[in-house]
């Protein structure tokens, strides 16, 4: 810095330099800069701050989970129907007394055996009839011998009419006689025959040719008409499987359908054929019998329980991939999303079941959001956001 004296008034008198003023320029820029600084985070922490209340509202929305879903649409099957049932009898007969019973002196067959038309299953003591039968033949002797009597007589009498020795009175006389002794014959013959046919019904006969189930019978034991029933048979050995099924299916399933049939406990199944569909529905639980015929084999036994397939031709159905079918003690179902992204809970029923598509067979529309997969984290009732995953991918 310079300094000049002025000889004017004796004071002294400070002459700023060129470096005074650019310091004080310098200065200037650097205050002026910090406060436009200052002012940049001012703008920016009012900006940031509001801006706080959509970013909260965005991160409100992000809560809600990411899920896959996928529309089934339609599915050309071969469309099969799974039921459950019994198996039994086609044409159950059951044996009883036909006549007025007695004592049981032999049983003559077990169950597991087959028998013919009109054998013998067991017998009853006949020793009261046997005699009764004997003095019915007995009387039809006599009275065969009094109508060979009158008849010779009747003869004898014509050969003597026309000598006028007898008068044709007499010969009416023995006419009457010799037909009252025929009509005797008669009766007695029908009255044996009825204690022959009696005696003929205390044997407990096989009505037709079959397999005997069961026996309710034993030697020694009395039996009568009240009895019930002593045998059950199977008419020609021919078994089927009775079980129940939905009315929607039952529509599907026509008579003459090939199934397959597997009894519990066996791994072998048995091929049958649909011979019988309900015509009545159980208007309680909506459903209604189909009666599957089976040849007879040892596995079948009746009263047992078995799985069947029913093959009811082709149909088109929705198909889910396997991921997006659940289960749990209620049975099979998956998750729905709504109109409003909430995850519902829909019970189906499966049909035709391959490598990597499940069929639907009942509990689902064409046009459902259904969650592809990881449904087992959900609940229902929860909110989501739907990601639609195109099929195939």
């Amino acid at each position: 810095m310079n300094y000049q004296a002025g000889g004017v008034s004796g004071d002294t008198v400070l002459i700023e330099g060129p470096d005074d003023a650019v310091g004080r320029r310098r200065r200037r820029i650097i205050i002026i800069a910090l406060v436009a600084i200052v002012a940049l985070i001012a703008v920016a922490f009012f900006l940031t701050r509001d801006g706080e209340k959509p970013a909260a509202a965005g991160s409100a929305a992000d809560q809600a989970p990411r899920v896959s879903v996928i529309v089934p649409g339609s599915t050309e099957v071969g469309r099969t129907v799974t039921a459950n049932g019994t198996l039994a009898a086609r044409r159950e007969m059951p044996v009883g007394v036909a006549g007025e019973g007695g004592m049981v002196t032999r049983v003559l067959v077990e169950p597991g055996q087959w028998v013919r038309a009109g054998q013998v299953l067991a017998t009853v003591d006949r020793s009261v009839q046997t005699q009764t039968a004997q003095g019915l033949a007995a009387q039809v002797n006599v009275a065969r011998a009094d109508l060979t009597l009158a008849q010779a007589e009747l003869d004898r009498a014509q050969q003597l009419v026309d000598r006028g020795f007898i008068s044709k009175a007499d010969v009416q006389r023995r006419i009457a006689t010799r037909d009252a002794a025929a009509a005797r014959l008669k009766v007695a013959g029908a009255t044996a025959a009825e204690q022959r046919a009696r005696n003929q019904r205390l044997d407990i006969r096989a009505p037709a040719a079959g397999l005997v189930l069961t026996r309710g019978v034993e030697p020694g034991q009395i039996i009568s008409s009240a009895s019930g029933t002593l045998f059950r048979m199977a008419k020609g050995g021919e078994m089927e499987m009775r079980a129940q099924l939905p009315e929607d299916d039952l529509a599907a399933l026509p008579v003459g359908a090939r199934a397959q049939v597997t009894p519990v406990g066996s791994s072998e199944s048995y091929e049958g054929q649909v011979w019988q569909v309900s015509p009545v529905i159980d208007p309680q639980t909506r459903q209604g019998i189909v009666r599957i015929a089976l040849s007879y084999d040892p596995a079948l036994r009746p009263g047992g329980f078995a799985s069947a397939t029913v093959a009811s031709g082709a149909g088109t159905m929705p198909g889910l991939p396997q991921s997006a079918i659940l289960s749990d003690e209620k049975g099979n179902y998956v998750y729905v999303v709504d109109k409003d992204n909430i995850v519902r809970r829909r019970d189906v029923r499966l049909g035709t079941v391959g490598d990597d598509m499940v069929a639907i067979a009942a509990g689902l529309e064409r046009n459902d959001r259904v969650v592809a997969s990881a449904g087992a984290f959900l609940n229902p009732g929860q909110k989501v956001a739907p990601v639609l995953r195109k099929p195939g991918e």
